[in-house]
């Protein structure tokens, strides 16, 4: 018995060595990058005290110029405090609470309030445009983002992280490239349509506060700071559609890596492949090599992978996937990870297999990233899932539910999960395709010949745009995951007959937009009398009513 198992191991371990020499991490090949340029100008906040040591300790760093930003006044000095001053009187000090701070490094903009308004600290104190960096040694720092703008460092004097800081600030002089780590195709973004609200998920999950909402008029739409980006990934992954894309590699690419990287362990004859998604920063860390079975994919952040490539792992012929979370990680982002993974799981279980297959992997846990895993692959598919996201993620389920035992059944998934149906009130629905026109997948569509409104619920992200534009109040989401056949399929919500024209018998309209009008409409005085038949009149004969009435009675006011 202990023969077999070891080898076994001995062929793990060949098939895992081959596998990752024949097949190789996808190199960023994304050409384009942002710039920071940084002279060294600083920024200390905190009490006085704090910052007159800090920049007593600073002031042969290297660094171009101190400021000081007191928040709280030195009461009593003693000898050693006043020989502190002493020695940092000649800086320039500013006395305010309750700064503003905006920008990154090389361009922060600080400002602070002032009897007359605000005033831009860096021109007061330095005659220049902003600050380089920032050193906050406040109890309470200006900036409680999980990840702060790259330049801004927030700590408390006398900690080993503040000497850290102090002996490192000096390489923060300079200039810096970092790869802009997103595209953002604002055609599939859910976010908003026609002024109405959709998806937030990216806003809600950045935790470099990196993106906001803009609008002009009426349009709205996402935009990310690609200078406040620190590529997380958290926002691709709670992306539904696919807009915002990660491109350090892109998904794609990434996701064809795991399915080599699988096969070609299988095709060494390797046995029993679990599939490892973990940070490069924390696999560098580790004291250990994972077991042989063991196949890692070494995202450049945790968070630029989520259910999509977890599931897409099992078609590529993984026993189980693993997720490896570690300590550093952002809370927001544990959250993602936590929040994908229950979605997973339960649309494992809803297809009819064990939710264990994926499991969430505590730091420093070696007894389970190495374990062997419990159940067999399910099988291998042709070729890795190609598409769009949502796409891809559509043949990943089609695959897992043809190789299980799908539910057929509604089933619950957690709150604020893209999976669902809406439901048409086809009593108030006029046909007037609303929303359809605010719709960012293929999920709503219109007839082609007639007045129709069909669904096709694997499309849908239950974004919620669609129950926001109608104008009836007639539809209304249903989350949920259907596993069955007919989440592939479109079917037909409502449909009618067109209503033609009283004059040409053109078709314009439907039979119900028709009805609504003329209800809403009966009393306006524009249309009373026989002026009401105009409203089933398509417009070119309505137009040339007009005319004819007016040539008729050049008089008579004009009733359109």
């Amino acid at each position: 018995m202990n023969l077999r198992f070891d080898l076994a191991g001995l062929a793990n371990q060949k098939a895992q060595a081959e596998a990752h020499a024949r097949i190789s991490w996808p190199v960023n090949l994304t050409p384009a990058t942002v710039s920071y340029t940084s002279q060294g100008h600083l920024l200390i906040i905190g009490n006085e005290r704090d910052c007159r040591l800090a920049a007593a300790a600073l002031e042969h760093k290297g660094l171009a110029s101190l400021t000081l930003l007191v928040n709280e006044r030195l009461n009593g000095i003693d000898d050693a405090d006043e020989a502190m001053y002493d020695a940092t009187r000649q800086l320039a000090c500013h006395y305010a609470s309750s700064p503003r701070i905006g920008g990154y490094l090389g361009q922060f903009v600080v400002t602070v309030p002032d009897e007359q308004g605000e005033i831009d600290l860096a021109k007061a104190c330095l005659q220049r445009s902003h600050f380089d960096l920032i050193l906050d040694l406040a109890a309470m720092p200006t900036l409680a983002y999980e990840l702060p703008p790259p330049g801004y460092f927030t700590t408390a004097w006398g900690s080993d992280a503040c000497q850290r800081i102090i002996d490192t600030l000096v390489e923060h002089v300079g200039e810096f490239e970092k790869p802009r780590y997103f595209t953002i195709d604002n055609a599939l973004c859910a976010h908003a349509g026609r002024g109405k609200s959709g998806c937030t998920r990216c806003l809600e999950v950045c935790p470099a506060d990196a993106i906001v909402s803009r609008q002009k008029r009426i349009e709205a739409w996402i935009e990310i700071d690609p200078f406040l980006c620190h590529g997380a990934g958290s926002c691709t992954t709670a992306c539904p559609t696919g807009a915002i894309q990660y491109r350090v590699p892109d998904a794609q690419r990434q996701q064809d890596f795991v399915w080599r990287l699988v096969g070609a362990y299988l095709e060494a004859g390797g046995q029993q492949p679990v599939v490892r998604f973990v940070e490069q920063g924390y696999r560098a860390r580790e004291t250990s090599e994972p077991a042989t079975h063991v196949l890692d994919i070494p995202l450049e952040e945790l968070g630029a992978a989520g259910l999509d490539q977890w599931l897409a792992a099992f078609a590529a012929g993984a026993c189980e996937v693993r997720v490896q979370t570690h300590e550093e990680l952002p809370p927001s982002l544990t959250r993602l990870v936590e929040d994908q993974l229950a979605q997973a799981h339960a649309l494992l279980d809803a297809l009819g297999h064990a939710p264990q297959r994926l499991q969430y992997l505590a730091e420093h846990d070696l007894d389970a990233r190495d374990s062997l895993p419990s159940l067999s692959a399910i099988g291998r598919r042709e070729s890795a899932p190609t598409g769009a996201k949502r796409d891809a993620l559509n043949e990943t389920l089609s695959w897992l539910a043809a190789h299980g035992a799908p539910a057929n059944t509604r089933s619950v998934v957690p709150h604020g999960a893209p999976f669902g149906a809406v439901a048409v009130d086809t009593d108030a629905c006029t046909l007037c395709m609303s929303c359809v026109s605010v719709c960012p997948t293929p999920a709503l569509a219109g007839g082609k010949d007639q007045p129709q409104l069909s669904f096709r619920e694997a499309d849908c992200v239950q974004c919620g745009l669609c129950a926001e534009a109608c104008p009836e109040t007639a539809i209304s989401l249903v989350p949920g995951f259907l596993a069955g056949p007919e989440r592939l399929e479109r079917s037909i919500c409502k449909e009618e007959a067109a209503f033609e024209c009283i004059h040409c018998g053109k078709p314009f309209a439907t039979v119900s937009t028709i009805e609504s009008i003329k209800k809403k409409l009966a009393a306006h005085p524009y249309f009373a009398g026989d002026a009401l038949s105009r409203l089933e009149m398509c417009e070119d004969c309505r137009v040339k009513d007009v005319w004819h009435e007016m040539a008729r009675n050049p008089e008579a006011q004009l009733k359109v």
